[in-house]
């Protein structure tokens, strides 16, 4: 009977031996496949370029994780694919959103707050750029990690400056020395055709926030929908609004400004064809504006203008963020956070910077010889990173759930304007009440 039990037990053990050999070599087996991370973004051409490059060289360097970059078309189709996939459970494990997805991806709580991987992994932000951070710190909680940040700049030819007899290293400051400056570089054929603009902007909601902030002045209600979420729009109350728009219809009415529509390409381009002296943009043009002007004439880049009689507000960012979506493979999360880690790197960021315009994540990038070699040859960059520091910790825009219909409302009524069927006034008036209802029905709904 005793060898009878020592035989069974013998018998026990060798088959719980042989079944747990087969579970450690299936999760040795689990553990030598990495670990797969699908990213997002809506990065293309030579931004395109620049990202896929350091995606690959991640994975080169990683070999237990792997990512996989998938271009989703432009923030606004990125974000649209981005509520479809959650709706049917096939999000992205990293999702890039531009800066005015920020409070709806907050309020939808996909996306694990980036305070919760930071403070789990006890990474040190300390070099991490403080103007950057606090766009997407809310409640002083960090939810997405700044990648490609950006501010709008002015883009000036230089050539077209010592031919119309103005200093090249004199750039307009004021909205009031802007017009004097166009009105001398508007160039005319002897029909009485403009050949030359002076100057151009394209008809974007973001260079409108751009000038709210400028002024010093907020775009929504509750501390710019930061203290709580906003229940109506500001710039038709504190005036702001109208001091830009009254600007801008101005310069378009002059006929010193050229208007190219909605699509910025088109702005881009004419200033690239030295149709307009001057023309604002996002600083995440300059490396595609140098290559494409190739020295036919010489870039100047200066700050945005400021208005008349106040003082520099600054400026807030534009870009997006990366974001890690929810799922319940911590697995997952941790290697997600290792790719955003490596991504906003001192050397990782020196390289983005220097190919594409984006500032740097990370203070530490400007130790970076890459960088310093980029500052040396094309200085037209020290131009936004002298605007980013040099504006206030309070130069950050609004945060609203609606804000993509927002920013298309307040297009629509700007072209309206400079097509003269409505006055600067019925702009703002007409966006305000369009926003507000878009408001109204989204907090009606997110009760």
């Amino acid at each position: 009977m005793k060898k009878k039990i020592i035989s069974l037990v013998l018998t026990t053990v060798i088959a719980v031996g042989f079944l747990s050999g087969c579970a450690t070599n299936g999760s040795n087996t689990t553990s030598n496949k990495p670990v797969q991370i699908t990213f997002w973004h809506a990065m293309s051409g030579k931004n395109g370029q620049a990202l896929t490059k350091m995606v690959n060289d991640f994975n080169s360097s990683h070999k237990d994780i792997k990512v996989t970059a998938q271009f989703q078309g432009k923030y606004d189709e990125e974000i649209n694919k981005l509520k479809s996939a959650e709706k049917a459970n096939g999000a992205p494990d990293i999702a890039q959103v531009y800066d005015i997805g920020t409070r709806f991806m907050i309020d939808s709580k996909w996306a694990v707050p980036m305070q919760t991987l930071i403070d789990n992994d006890k990474y040190d932000t300390s070099s991490l750029e403080p103007n950057l951070l606090s766009y997407y710190t809310v409640d002083k909680k960090l939810y997405s990690m700044p990648f490609n940040s950006s501010t709008p700049i002015v883009y000036y030819n230089k050539n077209a400056f010592k031919e119309a007899g103005l200093d090249p290293n004199k750039p307009p400051k004021t909205f009031e020395e802007l017009e004097k400056d166009a009105k001398a570089l508007t160039k005319k054929d002897s029909s009485g055709n403009v050949t030359q603009y002076g100057f151009s902007m394209a008809i974007y909601g973001w260079f409108f926030e751009q000038f709210l902030v400028k002024q010093g002045k907020d775009y929504a209600n509750n501390g710019n929908g930061r203290t709580s979420s906003a229940t109506a729009v500001d710039f038709d109350k504190n005036g702001g609004g109208l001091n830009v728009l009254n600007e801008w219809k101005k310069l378009v009415q002059s006929g010193y400004a050229g208007n190219f529509g909605r699509n910025e390409d088109d702005t881009e381009n004419a200033f690239i064809a030295g149709k307009t002296a001057m023309y604002i943009e996002s600083t995440a043009d300059l490396t595609s504006d140098l290559s494409a002007i190739g020295g036919r004439f010489d870039l100047g880049t200066a700050a945005l203008p400021s208005f008349d009689g106040i003082d520099n507000g600054g400026v807030s960012i534009g870009g997006a963020s990366l974001w890690v979506l929810k799922n319940k493979d911590t697995a997952k999360q941790k290697a997600a956070f290792e790719f955003i880690k490596y991504m906003v790197s001192p050397e990782e960021q020196a390289y983005w910077n220097t190919q594409t315009g984006y500032f740097p994540v990370t203070k530490k990038a400007y130790d970076q010889q890459i960088v310093k070699d980029n500052l040396k040859k094309n200085p037209q960059f020290k131009t936004a990173i002298d605007q980013l520091h040099s504006s206030p910790k309070t130069a950050v825009g609004a945060l609203m759930a609606v804000f993509p219909e927002a920013r298309q409302d307040v297009e629509s009524n700007i072209e309206q304007m400079l097509q003269n069927k409505q006055t600067p006034q019925e702009a703002v008036d007409n966006s305000a009440k369009a926003i507000n209802e878009s408001i109204d029905n989204y907090n009606k709904q997110n009760k």
